[in-house]
């Protein structure tokens, strides 16, 4: 089994609009198929290509809620496509 290589890692608490802002940069880096991150500690750039794997998990323990965003890929010859269903996200409480 091969170990997995992190080559960027960063954590720093953020308010929800420099939230938006990383994510938007993100969005248009997948349009363009380039996206680069750099904390003035390391930096690294990923080129998403071919189909690209997104997996949404939103958990809670006690009081700490949790949403993680993972998108993965691989060459696109080498990806076998995966069971794929629908998903609506949404800013509207789903609850009301």
């Amino acid at each position: 089994m091969m170990t997995k290589e992190i080559i960027f890692d960063h954590e720093s608490l953020q308010d929800r609009k420099s939230i938006k802002k990383y994510l938007k940069v993100i969005t248009d880096g997948l349009a363009k198929g380039v996206i680069s991150f750099n904390d003035g500690v390391s930096q690294t750039t990923l080129e998403p290509d071919g189909l690209v794997v997104f997996r949404v998990t939103a958990s809670h323990e006690r009081e700490r809620k949790n949403l993680t965003i993972s998108l993965n890929w691989k060459d696109p010859d080498a990806f076998e496509a995966a069971e794929s269903h629908s998903l609506k996200i949404s800013s509207e409480d789903a609850v009301g």
